[in-house]
């Protein structure tokens, strides 16, 4: 560890500091540092990571696409797959048959541990990622992991490299109160398997109250389908191939990203591909339609900038303070961003409500948390196009505090993928800070 000195005047202000996990690393950014930096600006330029911190997983041994929460300020990294013993941690993503799995890790390579770090400690003490004493029940790849009433929900995600069937339990759940994980009813998606097919490939999700819903590849005709898993029921049901067929608004389906803000219950942020919008959702009444608003002051500088990209996430960051992070990578004869390299978009902005947008609705007892997995897809609902297309008056104000394109050179050369995101403030009571 090194440490930089750090100035110590009267009491220091808090670190607002964003918490990125990739397959191979984790990264905190000081957003403090970050700028408001327009792309059609004559000083327009794309700006290096300010990184708080960096902790190149690979490089500690670690398994390669470990998933993450916060609890009780505590950071957990859960799952992943271990590569071959002295193989190129770059390589394995891009040829992951090639490089294959280090059998005598954990299940045949795959990882059932838990690390956990306490970021109070993480001025005096770093970051460091100590196995928990409580692994997983089964080992899980690339898991999709949420907190639900207090509950810790983990399901096995999409394998890099699949050698073999997952192990059993690929779904289960941890209750912190008593530091004990139970096995959960096996998902039709990764039960429905022979001997033979080791294609797993679960696409997108979403949890809606106390329902999941995934999107994944079904083994019976190789083809996508929706499916749900109430906690309180505890048994896994098809919905069916289209969109439609779920029972939420369309901005909770797993084909968007997106979280309330905090200070309004009806105001939903998300991203549907490359664009923003804010959904506004009515009350129980049915009969009141779901407002839509499309926020170009967040979204203005990304697109049609000839930028593919990959899933995004959208962090709350306060009250009325919210995120949105897209990675992407630029084409080979791209103009102001760079030839063929790994940018990342961040914009931060304040959220309120204008005065005539109306407050009765509010959708109290309907809490939803949104997220996304490694996979991509190209899916699209032509029944939100028309409900997009139909925006009225707009319902809030939008002031963006940062915006701007940032170079990856932190991110190493794996492709930009964020497993997951959350944001963090630190007391800066110390004066030195080791990274």
């Amino acid at each position: 560890m090194k440490k930089t000195e750090m100035a110590v005047k009267g009491k220091p202000k808090p670190k607002p500091v964003l918490w990125v996990a990739t397959p191979q690393r984790l990264i905190a950014i000081d957003m403090s540092k970050l700028k408001i930096n327009h792309y059609d600006s004559p000083k327009f330029e794309v700006l290096p990571l300010p990184l708080f911190n960096m902790l190149n997983l690979a490089e500690k041994d670690f398994p390669f696409g470990m998933s993450c929460f916060v609890r009780d300020s505590k950071l957990y990294m859960v799952g992943g797959e271990k590569p071959k013993p002295g193989a190129s941690p770059l390589l394995f993503p891009r040829q992951p048959r090639k490089v294959g799995h280090d059998k005598s890790f954990g299940d045949r390579g795959l990882s059932p541990y838990v690390y956990v770090s306490d970021l109070s400690k993480l001025i005096t003490c770093g970051l460091d990622l100590r196995k928990h004493h409580t692994p997983m029940l089964g080992a899980k790849p690339i898991p999709i992991v949420e907190e639900i009433e207090g509950n810790i929900y983990v399901l096995s995600g999409t394998p890099w490299q699949a050698e073999c069937l997952l192990p059993i339990p690929t779904f289960e759940v941890y209750d912190p109160s008593i530091e004990q994980w139970k096995p959960l009813p096996e998902p039709p998606f990764h039960e429905e398997r022979w001997p033979s097919s080791q294609i797993y490939k679960v696409i997108y999700h979403s949890v809606v109250g106390t329902t999941i819903y995934v999107l994944a590849l079904s083994d019976r005709d190789y083809s996508d389908y929706y499916y749900s898993y109430n906690v309180n029921e505890g048994n896994w049901k098809l919905v069916g191939k289209s969109v439609d067929k779920l029972p939420v608004p369309y901005p909770f389906t797993p084909l968007c990203v997106g979280k309330f803000v905090p200070a309004y219950n009806d105001i939903f942020i998300y991203i549907q591909f490359d664009r923003v919008y804010a959904a506004m959702i009515p009350s129980n009444d049915k009969s009141s339609p779901t407002r839509y608003q499309h926020l170009d002051e967040v979204d203005g500088d990304l697109l049609n900038r000839d930028v593919p990209s990959i899933k995004g996430v959208v962090v709350e960051l306060g009250e009325h303070e919210m995120c949105i992070m897209q990675p992407g990578i630029t084409d080979s004869e791209h103009d102001k961003l760079g030839p063929c390299c790994s940018i990342l978009y961040i914009t931060t902005f304040k959220v309120e409500k204008l005065l005539h947008s109306s407050s009765s609705s509010q959708a109290r007892g309907l809490k939803i948390l949104k997220t996304a997995d490694a996979s991509d897809v190209s899916q699209t609902s032509s029944h939100h196009d028309n409900d997009v297309q139909d925006i009225r008056a707009p319902f809030l104000s939008i002031t963006c505090l940062s915006k701007g394109f940032y170079d990856l050179d932190a991110w190493g050369p794996e492709a930009p993928h964020i497993c997951s995101a959350f944001f963090h403030q630190f007391d800066m009571n110390v004066e030195y800070l080791q990274i």
